[in-house]
């Protein structure tokens, strides 16, 4: 019976097929794999097994005379402007032996070039390996193209990540509207859940099948027969598409081994995923520091504290930053899967406990003090470490991790953070008590320029605590995720208030925008403009008017559901209404002790075995199976997991059914800014994979 230890396994064994082939060679790489590489051992697995070098794969990037073998690794088809950068950088280069390695299968690329029909052999990658001999100037000289499924970023014990995919989310509203604009009129879809695959447009298709394709792969890897189970219209989609693939109807029929998989769309709870109830250490990181370039998942931390070199403008650029990959220590390695998964309080706790034992391994002069843990205190004892080459090299990871703690705990942006929060609650409570319009018309007072000296009440929006654009934007998304819940009086008369106050959120949320000195990263992608000064007003009403179409449609993502319909819990006089996770009321239906049928969850993989116990059901008792059959259990969100969701699951399971092995994938590991951005500026209908 394979453990979820095999599984996150898996992404380091396909990395394996990649090594085999890198000796003596200059690896070119797109980022997506180079995410997945990073959490899988990074760079240094790569030169350790023989590479000479690892480059961007961009047209910009080539090799001199005396590098005749390159290796490129990508994650897209091999058609279009990947096909056009490894011609470029074949042809301002010297090669002689050109490795090209997809992480799409053979049978999406068929596909993308019109052939439906299963063929022998893998004739696109053979006419790809004579296109590269061509390029390189001599039809003897040797050309290598071969599918290995470097998708995965094992990014804890519990999670499986899938960098490929970061921008696949569920549809919305406004995509309905899109597709039905295609369609004739008689043939168009009355919502989401109508929507199937072949309505879809031919990238998103795409798309859609090389996930199912990978989830084959490691199924096929370890012998696993899957029962899918899917919750939400992209979630359905997704794992019909897995129970339909020609491989998988094989593979099921001899593998000794059984798990059940839950694909859920992530729209079915949007609160979890923008609120900032969460409690959780990583959350906070991932949210207050930068990114690392090119990465969706991963930070990077400031490591000028454990050098003597000066803070400078410059020294940014002089110093590699450090991250929350430590895959080469275990120390690391156990303090990150606490600090993932543990509450604040007892996450910070642990970054001090791991660096005082470091500390005190190495006899370095540590001044232990006890209670609060501070920002200062974690800087002291990383600060140790800075005159001890060999003490720093061996807790590296550790010292990576503290600093990130540190510079999060001290980031002038976190007292926003608990803003936030305690407007978050307000808003919660006033949903059961008025119509949603007068719960909205609560953050009007709120979308006021920073600086106004009559923004608020309370005082200056210079404040560091409280909102700018980007959390008015998530209360918005917040707010309206919840709207549903909200009390209902005289529906025309709601509406026609809801319309006028809409015009004005749109009024004030644009003249904010607009009077910011600096775009953030999601303003830049809302409004396509990186300068303020680019940024006109009609621009940015523009941008906002598109976004409060995408907010209409929020409320209503679970209306086509049976019984799980609602996220929120009203207050009862004694106690304060609360919001309650989707996810662990999932889980809750699945590990019930009485085996409850939910109707949400709706199982997948039957096909018309399924269809022939449903005919058989009318006149005997018929067995569906239950997602809690296995001892194995797969939960795929679809849009993107948080940090604090990880903690919720690790404790329903313990609770109700200890037993049970549970591993989450998703698409990415989500912080609340990134909700607004795949919301409103993804294009989920065209996404990018080289076709």
């Amino acid at each position: 019976m394979p453990t979820t230890e095999d599984f996150t396994h898996f992404p380091v064994q396909m990395w394996q097929k990649v090594l085999s082939k890198v000796k003596k060679a200059v690896v070119f790489m797109d980022d997506k794999c180079a995410e997945s590489l990073h959490w899988c051992g990074g760079a240094v697995v790569l030169l350790e097994a023989g590479a000479r070098n690892l480059k961007e794969f961009s047209s910009f990037e080539a090799c001199g005379v005396n590098e005749p073998k390159a290796v490129f690794v990508v994650s897209t088809l091999l058609k279009g402007r990947t096909v056009d950068i490894i011609k470029d950088i074949i042809s301002l280069s010297h090669f002689q032996y050109c490795v090209v390695v997809t992480a799409v299968s053979h049978s999406v690329h068929l596909l993308a070039n019109n052939v439906t029909t299963d063929m022998e052999g893998n004739p696109v990658f053979e006419q790809f390996e004579e296109k590269l001999c061509e390029w390189m100037g001599n039809m003897n000289y040797t050309a290598e193209v071969m599918h290995v499924p470097v998708v995965f970023a094992p990014v804890s014990q519990q999670l499986l990540l899938t960098p490929m995919f970061a921008h696949l989310f569920p549809l919305l509203s406004p995509d309905l509207e899109a597709i039905n604009a295609k369609r004739p009129e008689k043939k168009r879809f009355g919502s989401l859940v109508d929507i199937d695959m072949h309505s879809l447009p031919t990238e998103l298709q795409f798309e859609i099948k090389s996930l199912a394709s990978v989830l084959n792969s490691v199924f096929e890897a370890t012998g696993t027969r899957e029962e899918s189970f899917a919750v939400g219209p992209m979630s359905r989609i997704i794992a019909g598409e897995l129970a339909n693939h020609p491989q998988a109807k094989n593979r099921r029929k001899t593998a000794p081994n059984k798990a059940s998989i839950i694909f859920v769309d992530r729209t079915m709870d949007l609160t979890g995923a923008v609120g900032h109830h969460g409690d959780n250490l990583v959350e906070k990181i991932l949210t207050m520091l930068k990114p690392l370039p090119g990465h969706v998942t991963d930070v990077q931390v400031d490591m000028l504290e454990l050098t003597s070199l000066q803070r400078t403008p410059h020294s940014e650029t002089t110093l590699a930053p450090g991250c929350l990959a430590q895959t080469q220590s275990p120390a690391a390695q156990a303090l990150w899967e606490a600090m993932l998964t543990n509450k604040h309080k007892e996450g910070v706790m642990e970054v001090r406990r791991h660096i005082v034992e470091a500390a005190s391994k190495e006899k370095l002069p540590i001044k232990m003090s006890m209670g609060r843990v501070t920002p200062e205190q974690l800087c002291s004892y990383t600060q140790l470490f800075k005159n001890s080459w060999e003490a720093l090299e061996s807790h590296c990871g550790v010292l990576q991790l503290g600093l990130a703690t540190a510079q999060t705990l001290r980031h002038p942006g976190l007292p926003r953070w608990d803003a936030c929060l305690a407007f978050e609650r307000l808003l919660l409570q006033a949903l059961g008590d008025s119509d949603f319009s007068a719960v909205l018309r609560q953050l009007l007072p709120l979308m006021k320029p920073r600086g106004d000296d009559d923004s608020t009440t309370s005082g200056s929006r210079s404040r560091e605590d409280e909102c700018g654009p980007d959390e008015l934007i998530l209360l918005l998304v917040y707010l309206y995720s919840l709207a549903d819940e909200a009390q209902t009086t005289d529906q025309d008369t709601e509406e026609e208030e809801l319309e006028k106050l809409e015009r004005e959120l749109i009024g004030a949320l644009t003249l904010v925008i607009t009077r910011e000195t600096e775009l953030s990263p999601l303003l830049q992608k809302l409004t396509d403009c990186t300068n303020p000064k680019e940024l006109t007003t009609e621009r940015a009403h523009s941008a906002v008017e598109e976004m409060f179409e995408t907010l209409r449609g929020l409320s209503h993502t679970r209306d086509h559901l049976k019984q799980l319909r609602s996220v929120y819990t009203a207050s009862d006089g004694v106690h304060q209404a609360t919001y309650r996770p989707f996810l662990r009321q999932i889980l809750e239906e699945v590990f019930h002790p009485d085996r409850l049928e939910c109707p949400d969850i709706e199982h997948m993989s039957g096909g018309l075995t399924d269809l022939l116990k449903t005919g058989f059901s009318m006149f005997m008792k018929v067995s569906r199976p239950h997602p809690s059959d296995n001892p194995l259990l797969f939960l795929f969100l679809v849009g993107g997991v948080t940090p604090s969701e990880l903690r919720l699951i690790k404790e329903v399971v313990t609770t109700h059914k200890p037993g049970t092995q549970v591993l989450v994938l998703s698409t990415r590991l989500l912080r609340p800014t990134d909700m607004p951005e795949l919301l409103f500026t993804t294009q989920r209908l065209a996404p990018d994979i080289g076709v």
